[in-house]
């Protein structure tokens, strides 16, 4: 009888206790945000794409939430990635606008609670893989050759991995944590000196901001293969981190130019390196949740896809346009602007059980949203004085309200002087334009504004021949419900809303 409860004992603490230790580890979400550059509102095939194929990220879609009424508060990237991160409007650290580059430091103070913070802070494990784009060390310019600290490990990860900057400016090179990638004390990186040479043949930007030197470090970045690179880092961290809850970061470089896919992806799509480019971020989605399935995590995480801004017309983008692919849909603009193709963006959120699959949500959200809604999902408070502009949007992603919890939205354009305003159904835009790039001839790689309407076919009351229209209102008004491509400007019939939404911006940007 005594040996029988001593087996007993025996068998409830080698299987049972651990079972019921990893239950309530599983109690809270995995969690992984695929925050993808430059991925416009039309780019698809859930969206209404028909050049490209993108069946992973649509299965997303078809089992859970998509979002029709996602923005980022920031139609640029570097702002955009403040904003997820911080839950606050850029525009409040000194009117960031715009993106930066290899020389500037770290522009999230460190004493900010970020997102990932609210993980960490709930005993995740917490990883960024991909690009970062918001700075590194307290010094401009950057010494890349010393530790790059603070850095993302500063702001709440445990682990990075990824591009520094970007994929179209220097340096080329891959940082984990605080170091760049094979790096070595006889041969450093020097600003005005030119990288080893790159292999593939598109090399857009190379001589912006030169930063060269440590051959090695920069032998290790091939265009061709960063997709590939950070994918497997990605699935490594996921397994690694397997066995308690956590929080991954996956910010891909695709589908910013240049496009550089995979040599297997070339020519696969129907709007050429631009769709290619797209097949190429579809494939690595897919392989991210094939890893969930074989690991056990599938029915345990939540994934939500989105983009930091929309679709850019540089040359890539004209190109996929020329083949009738149409980036941002019917919206009008592209990244940079405050109209809608500027930042209305694809958002998906899948998590088996708990989001109802194969439904389509009209609620406004933004990526500024991220902090206190994931805040709510695993019950951490935010301190007070962070994340001011976050709302927690739990039920939404869950489908359980039927009531609009956001009903407005601070956007900002590359140019503060078309600052925007989203309240209910209406849109407010303070200036004229949309505020982005507006170089003037098809072929140059910022074509924008009034001149890109010869090219994009693209009407608007404002606009006539390529041009703002003499005696044009100093701003712009649009009803989205009955005019979501922003045909028809209604500033000097409304001007009580105008002068309302006016006032409502000076408010807002007072606000502590």
């Amino acid at each position: 009888m005594m040996y029988s409860k001593v087996k007993l004992l025996f068998i409830c603490l080698i299987y049972i206790v651990p079972f019921l230790a990893l239950s309530q580890k599983r109690d809270k979400p995995n969690v992984i945000l695929i925050n993808v550059d430059d991925l416009g509102y039309g780019d698809l095939g859930c969206y209404g794409a028909t050049k490209v194929r993108t069946p992973n990220i649509d299965k997303l879609a078809t089992e859970g939430l998509r979002f029709t009424d996602a923005h980022t508060v920031s139609a640029v990237c570097t702002p955009s990635r403040y904003a997820l991160l911080t839950g606050e409007y850029p525009v409040r650290n000194n009117g960031l606008s715009h993106a930066i580059f290899s020389r500037d430091s770290l522009i999230i103070d460190t004493g900010k609670f970020t997102l990932a913070n609210v993980f960490k802070s709930s005993g995740y494990t917490t990883g960024i893989v991909g690009k970062w784009h918001l700075g590194f060390g307290k010094q401009r310019p950057v010494d890349w050759n010393a530790p790059l600290k603070p850095g993302p490990l500063e702001l709440g990860f445990d682990y990075y991995f990824g591009v520094p900057v970007l994929n179209s400016h220097p340096p080329f090179v891959y940082v984990e944590n605080h170091t760049v990638v094979g790096l070595t004390d006889d041969d450093p990186m020097v600003y005005g000196k030119d990288a080893a040479t790159l292999p593939y043949p598109e090399k857009w930007n190379r001589g912006l901001q030169k930063l060269g030197g440590a051959k090695k470090a920069h032998e290790l970045y091939r265009d061709y293969l960063v997709g590939t690179t950070l994918k497997d880092t990605a699935i490594a961290f996921i397994k690694k981190n397997k066995q308690k809850p956590f929080f991954l970061y996956f910010a891909t470089t695709n589908i910013h130019h240049p496009f550089t896919p995979a040599k297997r992806f070339l020519g696969t799509s129907d709007a050429g390196r631009y769709g290619d480019f797209i097949h190429e971020l579809d494939w690595m989605v897919g392989e991210v949740m094939q890893t969930l399935k074989e690991e056990g995590l599938d029915e345990n995480t939540l994934v939500i896809l989105t983009s930091d801004n929309g679709g850019m017309l540089n040359r890539g983008g004209q190109d996929a346009y020329a083949m009738e692919h149409k980036i941002n849909g019917k919206l009008m603009g592209f990244k940079f602007d405050a109209w809608e193709g500027g930042h209305r963006i694809p958002m998906i959120v899948r998590w088996r059980d708990k989001v109802k699959a194969g439904t389509v949500s009209g609620h406004l959200i933004s990526n500024v949203d991220f902090v206190a809604t994931m805040a709510e999902l695993v019950g951490q408070n935010i301190p007070k004085g962070n994340a001011i502009d976050s709302q927690p949007l739990l039920a939404v992603l869950l489908g359980k309200t039927d009531t609009d919890l956001r009903t407005e939205l601070l956007i900002a354009p590359d140019n503060l002087d078309n600052l925007a305003l989203r309240q209910n159904n209406w849109m407010y835009i303070s200036g004229q334009g949309g505020g982005g790039f507006h170089a003037p001839y098809v072929g140059m790689h910022d074509l924008g504004g009034p001149a890109a309407f010869f090219f994009t076919g693209q009407t608007n009351s404002d606009i006539a021949d390529g041009k703002i229209k003499e005696g044009a209102p100093p701003g712009q008004l649009y009803n989205l419900e009955v005019d979501l491509t922003e045909n028809k400007n209604l500033y000097d019939q409304h001007p009580e809303i105008v002068e309302k939404m006016k006032k409502r911006i000076d408010e807002i940007l007072n606000k502590k």
